[in-house]
């Protein structure tokens, strides 16, 4: 991995985990004034995704990574959010994109964890 890249994967998942801890405010530093999101339903903005995402579930649950991948200035990260009142929780892929080292842009993918039986080799 280039030194690009490791130092990106280290920011973001240095901010993972200062978020998962309840400091949101680590998204002030970390991401653009100009962030774009490409999330349905999700602002885009500095201040309008703050604020998204301090009124939203993600806020209030448990946050588990389980991988971080860097290339260039992409990083992905697979991780489990576990909502308060909801064991099994959900499966999320994060794809940001950097510049300098500031998030600039931002993907997901969410699926529900299904029960345990219909995925014998495990979500995660």
């Amino acid at each position: 991995m280039n030194q690009q890249a490791e130092r990106h994967r280290k920011l973001i998942e240095d901010g993972y985990a200062r978020f998962a801890a309840g400091d949101i405010e680590v998204l002030r530093t970390l991401v653009r004034e100009d962030f774009i999101e490409h999330s349905p339903g999700n602002p885009s903005g500095r201040d309008a995704f703050i604020e998204f995402m301090t009124a939203s579930p993600i806020a209030a649950s448990k946050l588990e990574v389980k991988r971080v991948i860097a290339d260039g200035t992409y990083v992905a990260v697979h991780w489990h959010m576990i909502p308060p009142g909801d064991e099994r929780g959900v499966a999320v892929v994060d794809i940001w994109r950097m510049e300098g080292d500031q998030i600039a842009e931002h993907w997901d993918v969410l699926q529900p964890v299904p029960e345990a039986d219909q995925i014998p080799l495990g979500m995660f």
